[in-house]
Formats: C-alpha cells, structure tokens, sequence
C-alpha cells in the first residue's frame, strides 16, 4: 500500500485522537488547541522548542525504520540511545582538551559507534543463536538504563563528587547554536540531512532495495542467494549508530551532561512516531515534527491541566491503535478490491 496514503491517514487520526482526549480530560477544544499551537509555533522560542524535541525522536525514529524495514523489531532504541550519549560523555572525559571542532564530532561518531554495536549484538543473538530481537532489545534496555547510572554516579562523575551527574560540556564543544537566546542547534540540520541520506539509501540503491526484499519476502531473498542474516545485523548496527547519535546529540546539543534521568524516552517513543510515519524516513520528519509540536505546545497547555505532556504520551497511544486499525482496514479494502 501506498506509504503517502498511510502518512495522511496517520496524521488523520492523530488530530481526531488528540480532539478526544481533550474532551475526555474535560478540556475546552478550542482553547487548549490554541495553546498548543501558541506553545509550538507562536514564536521564535516555541520553533525552538518543537525543532530541539523532535530532533532526537527523529533520528531515533530513522534508526527503527530501518531495523523494522529488515523485519528486525528493534524495541531498543531507548537503550542505544542512552549507552549513544553515555559513550559521548566518556569520550569527552578522555580527551577534554581537544578544540571543540574535533571534540564535537568525536562526542557524535562515539555515540553512533556504541549505538551501533549494542545494537549490532542483539542482530547477532537473532541470527546466530536464534534469540528474538524483540526480547533481547528490551532487555538490553535495562543494561543501558543501570549503566548510565552507574557512569552518571561512578567513573563519569562530575570532578566535584557533589552530584551523581557527569561534568558539563564547554560551550565550544556543544553543538552550534542558531540564535543564543533558543536552544535551536545543528542538530536538527544533521537529522534531516540523515533522513534524506536514508530515503536515498533504501530506495536507491541496491543494498536498499536487497534490506526491504529481505524484510517483505525473506523467501524471495533466499531465492536470490541474499545472506539475510547479514543484512539483518546491518540493518540492526545501522539502526543502533542513530539511535546512538541521537543521544549524542541531545548530550551534545541540549542537556550538556548525563545523568540517571537523561532521557525523556525518546527511544521508546520512536516506535510510534516511526509507525505512524509509514516506515518511511520522510514521513518519519513528518510525524516527528507533529509529536516535538505536541511535546513543546504541552507546556501550554500544562496551565490548564495538570496532566500536562500526560496528556501527549496517552494521545500517542490511542494514535497507534488507531492507525494500526485503520492500516487494517484500509489493507483489507485493498485486498477485496483486488479479488
């Protein structure tokens, strides 16, 4: 089915299901749709606020793309994601006197490199000892989450000791700032260029095309004397180093340290953005873009609720099921009208 289609009727239900929940919070629609559009997009700080949250959903959400393209169901992206910035940090702890324009890349290439490998190791438990991708990944989240808190109150330590957090980046090596008055950076920039560069990837080369047949129809894979299990592990150490770098660049570009409350679950938030994109890297920016909107006009909307971004994580979740059935039905209605 034609993924375009899939991405307007995900946006669809989006709307209608964020209309619902704030009926069913009891919320005036009309004036708690103002303000989240006001929080979103009202000003230069709320543009700022929507780039900055959606910049690490979607490169998380790029990295579950192209592990589910290879039917490999990555449900670590919040682990890769944290073991990403935690390997930052303890690149920025070994070599803090570098010049920011060579510690800022390595902080980046080291959280894409153990994303990647962490991943990498789950792809090979699948296809060499027959373990389920899906249980190994949520369990290798676990790991991912004690070992930041570990690093965060251990060897990462702020030189203090006073906190259980990591010393801060210097502003020379956080990631270029737009304007000093937002937290708008880089970051965004390279997340879009990394979408286009996976679009391009998958649907224009070969290695591409050969990771979706290996996803869609492992039979014909086989029958073309494709090594899907290699192409599986790749897909999986690929989907590992964006996650990775997409903790990486939230280190690098917002928070500026690690800590046991690093993340704000964007890794497990990927999967329905991912999901409601169609699988597909450009409409991933879209439903990204629409869940950071959401996330940034929240604070808002908190003036009227005390759910606040609660609010966002149900409407997500009513979104998928939503779109999940209507994805059935609209597959249903094709395949009766092609009989």
């Amino acid at each position: 089915m034609n993924r375009l289609v899939l991405l307007a009727a995900g946006v669809a239900v989006l709307g209608a299901v964020l209309v619902l929940v704030l009926l069913v919070f009891g919320l005036p629609v009309n004036s708690s749709l103002a303000l989240l559009v006001e929080g979103a997009f009202g000003d230069k700080f709320g543009w700022s606020r929507t780039a900055v949250k959606a910049t690490p959903l979607l490169l998380a959400s790029l990295g579950i793309v192209i592990a589910w393209r290879s039917a490999m169901y990555n449900i670590g992206g919040e682990g890769q994601l944290l073991v990403g910035a935690t390997a930052g940090a303890l690149a920025y702890k070994l070599v803090p006197l570098a010049p920011g324009l060579v510690l800022t890349p390595l902080v980046l290439i080291a959280s894409a490199i153990a994303g990647s490998l962490f991943a990498a190791f789950a792809g090979w438990l699948h296809v060499r000892r027959g373990v389920q991708v899906v249980i190994s990944t949520i369990l290798l989240n676990f790991v991912a989450i004690q070992g930041i808190s570990y690093a965060a109150s251990g060897p990462l330590r702020e030189s203090t000791g006073a906190l259980p957090v990591s010393d801060r980046l210097p502003e020379s090596v956080m990631l270029t700032r737009f304007d000093a008055q937002t937290d708008f950076h880089t970051g965004t920039l390279l997340a879009i260029l990394l979408a286009g560069a996976l679009f391009v990837y998958l649907f224009r080369t070969a290695h591409g095309f050969n990771l979706r047949l290996v996803g869609e129809n492992p039979q014909a894979a086989d029958a073309a004397r494709i090594d899907g299990g290699r192409i599986r592990i790749q897909a999986m150490a690929l989907s590992g180093a964006l996650c990775g770098l997409a903790g990486g660049v939230e280190y690098a570009g917002v928070v500026g340290q690690i800590s046991s409350g690093f993340s704000q679950n964007w890794g497990f938030l990927a999967i329905p953005a991912a999901l409601i994109g169609g699988l597909h890297p450009l409409g991933v920016v879209a439903s990204s873009g629409f869940v950071g909107a959401l996330f940034a006009g929240s604070e808002n909307l908190a003036r009227l609720s005390a759910g606040g971004t609660t609010l966002i994580y149900v409407m997500q979740a009513m979104g998928v099921l939503g779109f999940v059935a209507l994805q059935t039905l609209l597959k249903n209605r094709a395949v009766r009208g092609g009989l």
